[in-house]
C-alpha cells in the first residue's frame, strides 16, 4: 500500500505508521529502513515508529505489568491450554492510536469531536476478505484499499517482484507463538542468533508469568513457544504443514487443497488489525497508513 501511494497508483497517505514490539527481526529492520529510503522518503510521506516498550523484556521483567503472548500450555494433569493474547492490543494498537490522537491534536485523555477523524488504511487482501473490519474507535475509520483494488496475496507479490521489493519480509516479532514451523525453520536456518535468542526465551518462560512468578505463585503449568509444547530447539519444526505444502502449490499453479486439511501454523505476519488470534492461518503487514 505504501508503494502504491508513494508511486501515485493510490491516493497519497499523509503518514505510515509502524508498530515496533522492540523484538522485531533484523531483516524487517533493515527493510523497513530500505521502504524509508527507497520509497517513503522521496515520495514525502512520513514513516512515523511508535513503540510501548520492547516485549522480550518486558515478559521476563517480573515487576513489569506484562501483556501476555499467548503462550502454548501444558497443565500439570497434562492437558494442554493457551494463556489470553493481550500483547496485539498493548504493543501495536494501543501506540498506533495513541500517535493517531497527536497527529488530530487530541492526546489521550482529551475528548476527539465526532467530525474528526482520520481514513486509516489496513493491508488486507482478497484471500482474507473476512479479516476486514471497521475500527473500534469513531476517531479512526478503517478502509481496505486492497480488497478494493481486488487484489489477492499473489497479485500483491507480482507487484513487489516487479518494483525490485519481492524479497519483503513477514512482519511478526521474534518469539511470535503464531509461527508456523516454516517461520522457525527460517529463523533457525538463516539467523543463528536469532534462533538462539528465541530458544533461550522459551526456556526462560518455562514456568509462564514472570510476575506471577516472583510472587509466589504456584506454578499450574509449562508455557511453551511452539504449539507442539516441547521446548523449542526440539520441537518437530522440520514437519511441513499441509499448509505450507498448500502454499507451495499455489505458487507454483497447482491443487491447494480444501481448508479442512490445512493444518494451523503458517509462516505469516501479524498485523494490529488481523492478528491470527486463534486463527494462526492469517495475519498480514504491520503498517498503519493514515489519510
Amino acid at each position: 500500500m505504501l508503494c502504491l501511494s508513494a508511486e501515485g497508483a493510490l491516493p497519497k497517505v499523509d503518514y505510515a505508521i509502524f508498530a515496533d514490539t522492540g523484538w522485531e527481526p533484523k531483516a524487517v529492520y533493515e527493510h523497513l529502513d530500505r521502504l524509508e529510503r527507497e520509497i517513503a522518503r522521496p515520495a514525502g510521506i512520513p514513516i512515523l515508529r511508535v513503540s510501548s516498550g520492547k516485549i522480550r523484556k518486558d515478559a521476563l521483567d517480573p515487576n513489569h505489568r506484562f501483556a501476555s503472548m499467548p503462550l502454548y500450555i501444558l497443565n500439570q494433569d497434562g492437558r494442554p491450554g493457551m494463556t489470553r493474547r493481550q500483547c496485539t492490543g498493548e504493543y501495536k494498537i494501543k501506540p498506533i492510536k495513541r500517535q493517531v490522537r497527536e497527529l488530530l491534536g487530541y492526546p489521550y485523555p482529551s475528548r476527539i469531536p465526532k467530525d474528526i477523524f482520520v481514513e486509516q488504511w489496513v493491508g488486507i487482501s482478497t484471500d482474507e476478505f473476512h479479516r476486514a473490519k471497521d475500527s473500534d474507535v469513531k476517531y479512526m475509520r478503517n478502509r481496505h484499499p486492497l480488497i478494493d483494488m481486488g487484489w489477492s496475496r499473489s497479485d500483491c507479490v507480482r507487484y513487489l517482484t516487479s518494483i525490485g521489493m519481492r524479497e519483503t519480509p513477514k512482519s511478526s516479532y521474534l518469539g511470535c507463538p503464531f509461527h508456523g514451523n516454516s517461520q522457525w525453520r527460517s529463523i533457525r536456518d538463516n539467523s543463528p542468533a536469532e534462533w538462539q535468542d528465541v530458544v533461550e526465551f522459551d526456556s526462560a518462560i518455562r514456568r509462564g508469568n514472570a510476575r506471577a512468578n516472583a510472587s509466589g505463585n504456584p506454578l499450574l503449568g509449562q508455557a511453551f513457544l511452539h504449539r507442539s509444547r516441547v521446548p523449542l530447539g526440539e520441537a518437530p519444526i522440520d514437519h511441513v504443514t499441509a499448509a505450507e505444502w498448500a502454499a507451495v502449490q499455489e505458487a507454483a499453479g497447482g491443487p491447494v487443497p480444501d481448508g479442512d486439511e490445512l493444518e494451523e501454523g503458517v509462516s505469516n505476519g501479524c498485523s494490529p488489525w488481523a492478528c491470527r488470534g486463534s486463527e494462526p492461518d492469517a495475519g498480514q503487514n504491520e503498517f498503519g497508513l493514515a489519510v
